[in-house]
Order: structure tokens, then sequence, then C-alpha cells
């Protein structure tokens, strides 16, 4: 390289940088139909790498077979765990038809021949409800009766399952080489800031994954158990919903209890000799109480606290990911909180020459120690 090669200029700088900031935008626009399952294989790869890095030093094969072992145990798990519960929900399923007309019945005889008056009209509330029902009927037929638009919704579903396979495990098999990559694009002077920032985020993630399966996997079963014990309709289910909501904080309790309470209410214990109304209320009674020991309990043990935020936190962030991203944005709020505070820590940090972790630097000329870091990272939390 020539000593005397001319550098580019602090504007120009500035029109390259916003020009190819442009462009990342437009492509985020043009195809923004392939993020949310490119984000999926990258939680995929993140859930899985774990298994793989095992494989890998226990049987000492190359990252590749251990890849492709790690596919095999999912799938395998995938195929195994509904051959074993779907006879088990068939069961209770078989009674939905039955039940079903229970809760119609039910809400026609509350609502009887009551009528309404509203400024000089009367509303006729059995009647309005046959209306609502009918309505509803005519809502479902046209989705049955559309057999062609639901096999290419199938067809459409099965072509981004097999992109998310084939992305993940790529990711894995290349993971080392895509780090280093990362690496080398980072400026020397920040690359070790850069290993600590990744460091401090993968740690939240780890967290939350991982920790969110012991967690579903733990309450699935306490919902069950406890359902099964005080004669809620479709146990079962109701213990495997509740698991899967617990990746909804907050917001998946509400869910849930709404809809044990309904069941409850119109349906009773399928064997406590009590009124449905004083089911619904031990049904709310207990879930308030199993709330407040989640919140409080569980979630701090399990998860760890990388991922500990404020409820109300939770909640905001819950909403917002709602409106930017739909289910998958309510899914990842609590872990984009999270890293996005371990973000903000490291630019306050740097903005009033702090060490971003967590003591003050001596020398702000001086680039930060990461082997210091990482020997004192257990006494002094960022």
């Amino acid at each position: 390289m020539q000593a005397d090669r001319p550098r580019w200029s602090f504007e120009v700088k500035i029109v390259i940088s916003l020009i190819l900031f442009a462009f990342f935008i437009y492509l985020l626009f043009r195809f923004s139909i392939v993020i949310p399952p490119f984000i999926l294989s990258v939680i995929l790869a993140f859930i899985l790498s774990p298994l793989v890095g095992f494989l890998q030093a226990r049987l000492h094969v190359s990252r590749l077979i251990a890849t492709f072992l790690s596919y095999l145990i999912m799938l395998a798990l995938v195929v195994v765990i509904p051959m074993v519960l779907v006879p088990l929900l068939a069961n209770q399923v078989s009674r939905v038809d039955i039940d079903l007309q229970n809760v119609v019945q039910k809400i026609e005889a509350l609502i009887g021949n009551q009528k309404i008056q509203l400024g000089g009209v009367t509303i006729d509330m059995t009647t309005l409800f046959d209306q609502a029902v009918g309505s509803l009927q005519g809502m479902i037929e046209p989705i049955v009766t559309q057999s062609l638009d639901l096999v290419i919704g199938v067809i459409s579903s099965v072509v981004w399952v097999i992109f998310i396979l084939v992305i993940s495990f790529h990711l894995i098999k290349e993971s080392d080489k895509l780090n280093r990559w990362l690496e080398s694009l980072v400026p020397p002077s920040y690359r070790q800031d850069y290993i600590w920032l990744r460091e401090q985020i993968n740690e939240v993630w780890s967290a939350f994954f991982r920790g969110q399966i012991v967690l579903s996997v733990l309450v699935a079963i306490l919902f069950i158990t406890i359902g099964l014990a005080l004669g809620l309709p479709f146990a079962l289910g109701m213990g495997i919903f509740a698991g899967l909501l617990e990746f909804l904080p907050s917001l998946g309790h509400g869910i849930w209890m709404v809809t044990a309470a309904l069941l409850a209410f119109f349906l009773g214990s399928t064997w406590l000799p009590i009124p449905n109304w004083v089911f619904a209320l031990i049904i709310i009674g207990l879930h308030l109480f199993y709330q407040q020991f989640d919140l409080n309990y569980l979630i701090p043990r399990v998860i760890g606290r990388s991922v500990n935020l404020p409820p109300l936190v939770v909640i905001l962030g819950i909403v917002s990911g709602a409106v930017l991203a739909g289910i998958l944005g309510v899914v990842l709020a609590a872990p984009t909180i999270a890293s996005a505070r371990v973000l903000v820590r490291y630019l306050y940090a740097n903005l009033f020459d702090l060490d971003p972790y967590g003591v003050r630097i001596t020398d702000p000329t001086q680039p930060p120690n990461l082997q210091w870091w990482r020997r004192s990272k257990k006494e002094v939390k960022p």
C-alpha cells in the first residue's frame, strides 16, 4: 500500500454511510417477508448449538456430523411427542361437540327471554343471540369451503419450515467461520468491546431460551397435575396450553386465567360436587396465587437475572412488540429489551468516560482489557 494514498474526507464518509444505510432499509422493506423465518432460523440455531457442541465433544466427530445428529434428535422428538400426546388429547377432544352444546344451552338459559329497553327501543336478547350464532356460522362456512386456499397455505407453510431448517442447519455448521468473519469487520481497537458485548447478549438470550423451555415444561406438568386433581375440563390440553403461554410473560397469565375460568363456569368440575361459579372462583384464586409465585420465584430462579425486567417494562415491551412484529414481537420482547439494556449501558459508560465493564477508566486513551473482565466478571457486574 502506498504511504501517500489519499484518504476519504469526513464528508465522503458521511455520504457513503447514508447511502449504505438507505440501501439497507430498502432491502429490509423489499425482503420483509423473509425476516420472520430468518429470525426463527437464528433462534433454532441458537437453541440447538449447545447440543451440537456437546455431541461434537463427546463423540469426537466433525461439526457437520454433530449438527446432522442434533437435527435427527429434534425430528425424532417432533414425531414421538405427538404420537404420545395425540391419543391422550383425542379422548378429551372427542367431548368437544357435547360440551359446546352444553355451553350454548347454558348461555341461552342465562339470557332467557330477557328484553332490554334502550331509549324506547326494546331489544330481545334471545333474538340477538340467535343472530350472533348465525353470523358466526356464516363466517366459518366460507373458511371451511375454501379448500384450495387451505392447500396453498399448507404448502407455503411447509416451504417456510424447510427454509428455516436449512438456514438454521448452515448457521450452526458455519458458526465458527461466521463469528470470525464478523470479528474481522470490527476495527481492531474496538474488537474487544465487540466480543464483550457479544458474550453479554449471548448470556441474555441463553438465559431466556433455555430457561424458558425448562420453565414451560415445569409449568405444563404443574398445571396438568393440578387440573386433573381439581377436575378442570380438558386438563391435559390446558396444561400444555399453560406451558406454551409461559413464552408470553404477564399476558399469557391473563389469557390462561380467562380461558380456564370460562371452562370452569360453563362446564364445571368433572368430579367435584360444587357449583360451577364456585369452581370458577377457585380456579381464578389459585391462578392469581400461582402468578405471584411465577413472577417472584420461578422466573427469577429458572430464567436468571439477565432477563429480570420489571413487569411494567415487560408489558410495555409486549404491546410494542405486538405492534411492530406481531406474535414474534410479543414472544421476543423480554430478551430484546434485556439486550437493549446491555447496549444502552455500554453507550452510557462511553459517553461519560466510564469503564463499560463496571469500573471507572483510569486512562481513557488505553483500550479496555478483556482478559481482566473475564477474570473479574463474577465480582463486578456491568
